[in-house]
């Protein structure tokens, strides 16, 4: 694996995970949730091959997916995509946990999940593996036995005011729990809920280097359409031809 800038590819030097976590770094500061999203899709953007999104990710995009969470207060992804990728913890290694304590981060971010019904199950390996305890943002019209089961499983649940969870109670569920570097893992319904509410600062979309075709699903779905003007960021390589391009919501 050889992961280069693009802005001045003659110059640039391979890119090790310290120094992914470097570029990648947050913004200083932060009064408030930074939304980053990561998704990998086909040069004709499925984001699956029929399985799961994980079957398209590509040594560059695998390096850059573990350094995205090494820099994150917590990893927040919809109830769905746990569901269909067999969630688990988002721990990462001892290295990795003693590299975030000494920058100041909790060793292991904890996973967010996002479900208005409480769409996970107690016995989930995202539950049951955990060693911090996962978050359940849900709708006040959860079922309360299943959210009670949640939290006997050890699950933090953090309730809406009403029958769905918005962006802004989210986004102000994440402020009381002090999880501002956030890092948004899908799915696409998500991503779309999140798009059309202005609630992302960053998209992060790896291109992996295949053309897949069939029905696969895009990486945000929405009820209507909302233009988002966006800023490119860093653009990496690798030989293989996978391409992971950091586009930016500028704000002023």
């Amino acid at each position: 694996m050889v992961v280069r800038r693009l802005e001045s590819p003659a110059r640039a030097p391979d890119l090790d995970d310290l120094a992914l976590r470097e570029l990648y770094g947050y913004p200083p500061e932060l009064t408030r949730p930074y939304v980053r999203v990561n998704f990998v899709s086909s040069v004709d953007g499925a984001i699956t091959d029929g399985e799961t999104v994980s079957s398209l990710a590509t040594p560059a995009d695998k390096a850059l997916f573990f350094a995205l969470r090494a820099v994150a207060d917590a990893v927040l992804v919809g109830a769905a995509t746990v569901r269909a990728e067999n969630y688990g913890p988002a721990d990462g290694d001892d290295e990795v946990q003693r590299w975030r304590a000494a920058h100041g981060l909790a060793p292991i971010p904890p996973v967010v999940v996002v479900s208005g019904s409480a769409g996970i199950e107690p016995d989930a390996r995202l539950v049951t593996a955990a060693r911090v305890a996962p978050v359940l943002v849900t709708a006040a019209t959860a079922d309360p036995g299943r959210v009670a089961a949640l939290e006997r499983a050890g699950v933090r649940v953090v309730r809406s005011a009403g029958p769905e969870v918005t962006s802004a109670e989210l986004l102000a569920a994440l402020t009381g729990l002090g999880l501002l570097r956030v890092l948004c893992e899908g799915g696409p319904t998500l991503l779309g809920q999140l798009l059309g509410d202005d609630a992302v600062d960053e998209l992060c979309v790896t291109t992996s280097p295949l053309a897949l075709g069939g029905r696969a699903s895009r990486i945000a779905h929405s009820p209507t359409a909302t233009r988002r003007p966006l800023r490119r960021g860093h653009m990496l390589a690798d030989d293989d031809g996978t391409l992971m391009v950091q586009w930016i919501r500028d704000r002023s």
